[in-house]
């Protein structure tokens, strides 16, 4: 199974590579997410997140890591989730492109495999309802960049990361977090 999404963000794409990678902002954004935590092993991060489609109400529990990252540009997102509904296994290439108005366009394209209950619901309220947990996400973000929290958090999330005792780029893997747990609540509910 596939899904794709193209978002057009009104905020540079350095900014919104900033705002993706600040686990603050996606924890607000992402609809129902109860916890965004690193594993035990600094590979990736574990993620909660309730949702509800038509009569089912459905906690997903999943894990992501991110491949093939090129800084404020792309990166492939690689999770599964389960829950009692069922389960979701994913990989999404997600872009970052600037657009002609100065904004950034992202866009991905996830593979998926499911199971369970919710992907026996009708295909018109799953895909309505995956639509309206992807644009609050989006909406959520937009409203963030706007009000200028996401960058200035970002911009210390990413100084403290790379001025710290061992640098490395473990703050990039935060990039992929909020879009996997948002892709893959999309991919358990589709």
């Amino acid at each position: 199974m596939d899904i794709r999404g193209e978002y057009d963000i009104p905020a540079d794409r350095d900014t919104v590579w900033q705002a993706i990678n600040d686990p603050d902002v996606l924890r607000d954004c992402i609809p129902g997410c109860d916890a965004l935590t690193p594993t035990d092993d600094g590979s990736g991060f574990d993620a909660t997140v309730t949702a509800k489609v038509g009569p089912v109400k459905a906690t997903l529990n999943g894990t992501v890591t991110l491949t093939d990252v090129e800084e404020a540009q792309r990166y492939t997102i690689v999770g599964e989730g389960k829950g009692a509904a069922g389960f979701a296994k994913l990989t999404a290439p997600v872009t970052l492109e600037d657009n002609a108005d100065g904004g950034t366009r992202l866009t991905y394209t996830a593979q998926a495999q499911l199971g369970g209950k919710l992907a026996q619901l009708g295909s018109r309220l799953v895909q309505s309802t995956a639509r309206k947990y992807a644009d609050q996400f989006f909406s959520a973000l937009n409203a963030r960049l706007s009000s200028g929290e996401a960058e200035a958090g970002a911009d210390d999330e990413a100084g403290a990361a790379t001025q710290g005792e061992g640098g490395g780029n473990t703050w990039l893997i935060y990039g992929g977090v909020g879009l996997a747990v948002l892709i893959l609540l999309l991919l358990f509910l589709r």
